[in-house]
């Protein structure tokens, strides 16, 4: 049985020309980036020039550029950060983020609203969506920061994060966004043009796990990470992984390049294992307005974790939502916030599509999950 992948909002698969890139400076070109001698300077200029590329793709200054260890560091960064140097320090002491948001954008919420940030949590429509009105109604001119993310990880949709950076810098606040999800099918310089700060996790687009990127719009005071050397500016100390960081410039630079065709391949993707699965009953797609390669659905009658486990005995990988969450046995939040039924978010899964993947292996994928959603149905009868 040949097993295919469909968790790719989880992570993909490094992309041979990434690991190509990386592999040197596993073994020849070794050096540690802060030191004074030759290898040393090989592996700095590497850096430097992987920096000067991510701002390439990012429309950015390569200042403006930070290297992480992955998104939930960047997202931990921006929130903390601008709590630790505004919030703290002046009468802007509110934090606006939105009920869907990933865990590390959560927790990093209730952390500051712990230590005296007000901290106001917008709610979804029933699309999955973050209405702009909302922000009105909850944006006042004591807001520092308003954050929400472009892509939601569970669902696929796309948050209006235009309207929504107008509204905050009307306000005088910063926004920013969580990008993580979006950076295999959304306009990465557009997202970074109307944000003040932007993460991104390397790992979601065919670049290297432990790679991740805070974009900082110059002048934005946002506090230090990590106390050490002066490795990023002397914001975030730490010896710098430099093949990630070679991977993850080759990764975003590959992603821009090929945006449009690989979100066109994802949504013929999607479409096909939609049409083939529309023949089995009490099937339903959670949220509208979806990046290409993400689909939630709902199946009616059955569980997640008795579909998920039949679906690996299938030989299909997908998942129940965020992988950083996959251990919970909590339905989703944020098909919770979007109005679904502890029963109903029980029952639904996400499948996404990444760009190794075939016409054929959708076609397949789809006999398999409605077979799988049969079983699991006819096992809950019993």
């Amino acid at each position: 049985m040949t097993r295919i992948y469909l968790d790719n909002a989880a992570t993909t698969p490094v992309d041979g020309r990434v690991l190509e890139q990386m592999l040197p400076y596993f073994s020849e070109r070794f050096g540690n980036a802060d030191s004074v001698h030759s290898f040393g300077r090989e592996a700095a200029a590497a850096v430097d020039n992987a920096r000067r590329k991510l701002a390439g793709v990012l429309g950015v200054r390569q200042s403006e550029v930070f290297f992480t260890s992955c998104g939930t560091e960047s997202n931990n960064w921006a929130i903390k950060g601008v709590a630790d140097e505004i919030c703290a320090n002046s009468v802007k002491k509110r934090i606006i983020t939105s009920v869907i948001e990933h865990d590390s954008v959560l927790s990093s919420c209730k952390t500051v609203g712990m230590k005296g940030a007000d901290t106001v949590y917008l709610p979804v429509g029933a699309d999955g969506t973050v209405s702009p009105e909302a922000l009105k109604n909850a944006i006042n001119g004591e807001t520092a920061l308003v954050s929400v993310m472009a892509v939601n990880n569970e669902t696929g949709v796309v948050q209006p994060v235009r309207e929504l950076a107008e509204i905050a810098h009307g306000c005088g606040a910063l926004f920013h966004t969580d990008a993580v999800q979006a950076a295999c099918t959304q306009d990465l310089k557009a997202l970074a043009a109307v944000s003040d700060i932007m993460s991104l996790s390397a790992h979601k687009c065919g670049g290297p796990k432990g790679a991740g990127v805070l974009y900082v719009r110059k002048g934005v005071r946002i506090g230090d990470l990590m106390d050490g050397g002066e490795q990023e500016r002397g914001r975030r100390g730490g010896t710098v992984n430099v093949p990630a960081v070679i991977g993850c410039a080759c990764a975003f630079e590959l992603a821009a390049k090929e945006r449009e065709s690989v979100s066109a391949k994802l949504s013929r993707l999607c479409d096909i294992f939609l049409s083939r699965i529309a023949s089995a009953d009490g099937i339903t797609v959670n949220g509208g307005g979806r990046a290409p390669g993400i689909v939630n659905i709902r199946a009616e009658g059955v569980t997640d974790d008795s579909l998920l486990h039949l679906l690996d005995l299938a030989g299909v990988a997908c998942s129940a939502g965020a992988a950083c969450s996959s251990g919970s046995s909590e339905p989703s939040h944020v098909l919770l916030a979007m109005g679904l039924t502890e029963e109903r978010a029980r029952g639904s899964v996400r499948v996404s599509f990444g760009r190794n993947n075939t016409e054929e292996e959708a076609e397949e994928a789809a006999r398999r999950f409605v077979e799988a959603v049969g079983l699991a149905r006819e096992r809950k009868n019993k």
